[in-house]
């Protein structure tokens, strides 16, 4: 037994040390795809709610809308709460609003109870787990950060592929109907949420938090005091003042807005695109699968790549994987053409968005991200709302895709020249931003949340 232990900062696999970061990211990973699988594979239900409730198909798809708004708006807040009072308890927040948002979704009767429970209470959970969430999780490695990371962003393109067909086979078990519809959120919502209450005990906020350093870290380095409260506010409002003053800090707000609105727009209108052009609808639906899945494994390379050799051009190759399929788009016609844009796209969908924790990390160092990272939530929550909202306007005026397909090409360019403008990844834009900090609250070498 002695070359077993699973005491966190000792653990021992087979008489091998295992740095306790890569237990982090196999929770982080689990909690995240229990947390968004769910709620993000729910778009199967929407003929059923339509069909259930009576309701139209643009006030079940603004409910979605409301959840990306929502999702993004909390983005900041939820990045705060966990840069002031730990992950953990935040994400215990996060784990009780996934249950109540499930759980009541399941007992809506009125619309507006949908954009209530589904649209503020789970986007709200949502925020929690995406943010916060993420930037701890990129405290716990100072070498390998790209691989840590790679699982994480990974966990949530496997979520969909795993939630569909339970979903499905819940609604069926249950009869179909209303009475199936309310299952598919109970049964989740209550299983998921008090998983996610049992894996939290499993994670730290930092390594600190159980006197190790952070995977790679020199060996003679002070393990740091964990901080909280009153210390960790002051440190966390000393830190976002400074990043606000660096162009970074603006523009990656705008690029996840312009990578989200592009990509946003062939989500949700990919499968009307190929069944407008001929495509039977089960083809067009093997089509979206093909680009889950393509999006899922360059969620999982593209942070190592990031870490390697620098995020700018590994996002910038990324954006242009979202912009330059969508001329293959506007003259398909054949299935496999379909295929084929699937698979390019699918490349700088997934990779788009997960080099962004990196990009943070390499601008500003072990500082309190949080925040940071929430903004470029925000961004990317309302990028998603206004890429569907817009394209589905284009649609109806036009009475076809064109216009929608070219505004999905405009919004991923602009990311492309956004992120040509960014300053390179080499140096860190605040290496002193402690220096700022009053007197009385402590310094430390690497700062931290």
């Amino acid at each position: 037994m002695a070359n077993f232990s699973l005491n966190p900062s000792t653990m021992q696999v087979a008489g091998k040390p295992v740095h306790y970061a890569w237990v982090i990211v196999g929770v982080g990973a689990l909690m995240r795809l229990f947390s968004s699988s769910f709620r993000s594979s729910s778009s199967i239900l929407i003929p059923r709610l339509v069909d259930s409730f009576g309701w139209s198909y643009g006030q079940v798809g603004l409910g979605f809308a409301i959840q990306w708004i929502v999702s993004g708006l909390f983005g900041p807040p939820a990045g705060m709460m966990g840069d002031r009072y730990g992950v953990r308890w935040t994400m215990r927040l996060g784990a009780v609003l996934f249950i109540v948002g499930m759980v009541l979704t399941g007992f809506m009767n009125n619309l507006w109870q949908f954009y209530f429970f589904f649209g503020v209470i789970l986007s709200a959970a949502m925020g929690i787990f995406q943010v916060p969430l993420t930037a701890a999780v990129t405290l716990w490695f100072r070498r390998h950060l790209g691989i840590g990371m790679g699982l994480l962003q990974s966990s949530q393109g496997i979520g969909p592929l795993v939630a569909v067909p339970i979903m499905l086979l819940i609604i069926h078990q249950f009869g179909g109907g209303i009475e199936g519809l309310r299952a598919a959120f109970w049964i989740p919502g209550i299983l998921g949420g008090v998983i996610i209450l049992a894996m939290v005990q499993m994670f730290y906020n930092e390594p600190a938090a159980i006197g190790i350093r952070a995977l790679g870290a020199p060996k003679d380095e002070p393990i740091k005091e964990v901080q909280t409260g009153e210390i960790a506010r002051v440190r966390t409002k000393t830190f976002i003042k400074q990043a606000q003053r660096t162009s970074a800090f603006w523009n990656l707000i705008g690029i996840h807005f312009w990578g989200c609105a592009g990509h946003a727009i062939i989500l949700v209108y990919l499968v009307s695109i190929a069944e407008a052009e001929g495509i039977s609808s089960g083809v067009a639906a093997t089509i979206f699968v093909v680009l889950s899945v393509t999006s899922t494994i360059t969620r999982f390379a593209v942070p190592i790549i990031a870490d390697r050799t620098g995020s700018k051009p590994a996002m910038a190759g990324c954006f242009f994987l979202q912009v330059a399929p969508i001329l293959l788009l506007l003259i398909a016609h054949d299935p496999w053409q379909f295929y084929l844009f699937a698979v390019l796209f699918g490349i700088g969908f997934g990779g788009e968005m997960s080099a962004f924790p990196i990009i943070n990390r390499q601008y500003y160092g072990s500082g309190p991200i949080g925040t940071t990272y929430g903004y470029q939530m925000m961004g990317a929550g309302v990028g998603m709302a206004a890429g569907s909202l817009l394209g589905g306007f284009l649609r109806d005026i036009t009475n076809g895709f064109d216009a929608t397909m070219w505004l999905s090409f405009g919004m991923s360019l602009t990311g492309v020249i956004s992120i040509l403008i960014l300053p390179p990844t080499q140096k860190e834009l605040l290496p002193d931003w402690e220096d700022q900090l009053p007197g009385a609250i402590p310094v430390h070498s690497h700062g931290g949340d």
